[in-house]
């Protein structure tokens, strides 16, 4: 049996599978070790992937050569572009999954790479070769060591992790699953900082005891992906997703098992995500509100489990059911399993490099949860990174993959996590991207793909595809570029839509760069016009429409980033009362306020204040 292998990965989940998928793509040999090997990139809460912010790393991620975009778009089973009603910037994809089938698709993947091995068993210590820094040996619970050139640790929420449901509370990785109880101990004696964290999960739901008839049916959008190959599309039948809502009666029965609640106790002393709290969380927060939008969402086509995204709860399984028998069209509703809250260790981010290398061991990696983060998609970029660099370390390779914040939602990601560290679970948000009309989901290829060439993570069809495109969209706006339209062709088009009428010929690109113009529906109105769109793809039309659209605002946000620079000094005057800034978050304001920040350069390292929120400092104090 061998023993020695370029890059281990030790976990399967998101981030441990597309570390070991792509440094084995690359050409290291890869051993992938996991507890349990059928439940590899397991959907250990909502069965879903993307969403705002974390629907572009998806995208990015499928670019870069990772594979969470392809088994998602395999095994979709409702698709929705969220954020509509706001501009293409804050377009973000997500996408329901049946959970079952988009584990089996991973693992079907990982065992078609030749060079990836798998192993089920537990890691308890790393053997370290002291006189180089550097991990040299993984040592095993069965008693079988593995030596290698590097290490990537995703062991998400199983370090020392703990279960709790009111006032039970026991060991575990996942309700029915072992924690991992000695590596973080082996960890700390390296001088390794570790802190605790908590998240959390709700009931899930017998769909054959719901009353959908009280529920207000959300329906899929009739097409959608996340990779940009065509060839990975689902076939599984749409279904829909369901709003509830809880209410007063929901919200009394859940405040009486607040004495019983372990969030309340302080028998949890992990913090948990400020952006995903429990529903006992948020009733003691926002005890002002009657009422919480919760979605029932299918775990699957071939099963009636359900999960009730909204309704995360540690309280005690009797007060989890009273309560949501009170919330309409869930009186008789039968649960599979209950609630749970589950605490676990973390690493300080602020250890790492931006190729997520350990400071004091460049040879071992972290990705995923144990980084502070939340969210398959935020362990799945960091995965990615990790995995590419890892290999690139066992090669001795001078080549690295490091993101900047102007280049992809993955690089604002690590770089606010391994510059201004976490103090709660950190989540993936548009407004964290100061960048984010340059980094949009529409123009992922254009962004990452000349990178991905450089490091060889892409395909000859995927260049090949990514050249096509380019060459449309050239011809496209060649022939946009020339044509003007007279008043008459579109002044009644444009009064429809509420936009100023014109007096003489414009420039049509002039005209599309309007935010409220629709050039498919502005075409219905003027026949001299309907032919210039022959022969193009509907998508590479909409792609340039966006690209004229946010041109200006595109030189705008760069200004902007300049400005940005040149008064990292500004200072902010003692006891500034942040609360007289409606335009600031709230959390932004907690921060701010908590921390009291002498400059903007300060204040921009604090967790949970925002680029978005710097901007608007520096707007106010610019005044």
């Amino acid at each position: 049996m061998n023993n020695f292998f370029d890059v281990i990965v030790v976990g399967g989940g998101h981030a441990g599978c597309e570390a070991a998928a792509v440094a084995a793509n690359l050409g290291s040999s890869v051993l992938l070790i996991s507890f349990d090997l059928t439940k590899l990139a397991q959907m250990s809460c909502n069965p879903s992937i993307g969403g705002i912010g974390k629907g572009q790393i998806v995208k990015e991620i499928d670019v870069l050569g990772g594979f969470t975009a392809k088994v998602t778009d395999l095994t979709t089973i409702q698709f929705r572009m969220l954020n509509k009603s706001k501009g293409p910037a804050m377009w973000s994809p997500r996408a329901q999954c049946d959970r079952m089938l988009y584990s089996l698709e991973w693992r079907k993947y990982i065992e078609s790479i030749p060079n990836l091995y798998l192993w089920q068993d537990e890691v308890v210590d790393l053997k370290i070769d002291e006189h180089r820094q550097k991990v040299s040996e993984v040592i095993t619970k069965s008693g079988v060591n593995f030596k290698c050139k590097a290490i990537v640790l995703t062991n998400g929420t199983f370090l020392n992790g703990k279960i709790h449901i009111g006032n039970k509370n026991f060991s575990g990785g996942r309700i029915g699953e072992n924690a991992s109880l000695l590596l973080s101990d082996k960890l700390t004696k390296l001088g390794i900082r570790i802190g605790r964290m908590k998240t959390g999960t709700p009931v899930r739901i017998d769909g054959r005891s719901v009353d959908f008839s009280k529920l207000i049916e959300q329906k899929p959008e009739s097409s959608g992906k996340f990779s940009l190959n065509p060839k990975y599309i689902s076939t599984l039948p749409q279904k829909s997703c369901f709003i509830a809502h809880t209410n007063k009666t929901v919200h009394d029965i859940i405040r009486e098992g607040f004495d019983q609640s372990p969030l309340f106790s302080g028998i949890i002393k992990g913090i948990g995500p400020r952006y995903c709290p429990s529903i006992e969380d948020k009733v003691r927060t926002f005890h002002t509100k009657d009422s919480h939008q919760l979605f029932l969402e299918p775990e699957g086509v071939n099963t009636y489990e359900m999960y009730l995204n909204g309704f995360s709860s540690s309280l005690p399984v009797d007060i989890q059911i009273r309560a949501l028998h009170e919330i309409e069209g869930f009186k008789n509703a039968m649960i599979l399993r209950p609630g749970y809250a589950i605490e676990y260790d973390y690493f300080d981010p602020l250890q790492l490099t931006h190729t997520l290398s350990h400071k004091n061991f460049p040879n071992l990696f972290l990705a995923g949860q144990i980084n502070g983060t939340t969210g398959y998609e935020e362990a799945a970029g960091q995965g990615l990174v990790a995995g590419v660099n890892a290999n690139y370390f066992s090669t001795e390779s001078e080549k690295k993959l490091i993101l900047g914040r102007d280049q992809a939602y993955i690089g604002v990601l690590i770089d606010d996590l391994v510059t201004r560290g976490v103090d709660e679970p950190y989540r993936m948000f548009t407004s964290r991207a100061e960048y984010r009309i340059l980094i949009r989901q529409d123009n992922v290829d254009e962004r990452l793909l000349p990178i991905a060439i450089n490091l060889g993570l892409t395909s000859n069809e995927d260049i090949e595809r990514f050249n096509l495109k380019s060459k449309q969209l050239e011809i496209l706006s060649g022939k946009i570029q020339n044509i003007t339209v007279t008043p008459e062709e579109v002044n009644t088009y444009l009064e429809t839509v509420g936009s100023s009428i014109i007096e003489q010929k414009k420039k049509l690109t002039e005209i599309l760069s309007r935010p409220n113009v629709d050039l498919f529906n502005m075409l219905s109105y003027s026949s001299n016009l309907r032919n210039i769109l022959e022969g193009f793809d509907r998508e590479i039309i909409e792609h340039y429409i966006i690209k004229i659209k946010y041109k200006s605002y595109e030189q705008r946000e760069k200004l902007m980033a300049d400005k940005s620079k040149s008064l990292f000094d500004l200072k902010i005057p003692n006891n500034f009362d942040y609360t007289l800034i409606n335009s600031l978050s709230i959390e932004a304001i907690q921060k701010l306020t908590k921390v009291k920040p002498i400059t903007i350069g300060q204040a921009q390292k604090i967790p949970g204040v925002s680029p978005s929120d710097i901007n608007v400092l520096l707007v106010y104090l610019g005044r």
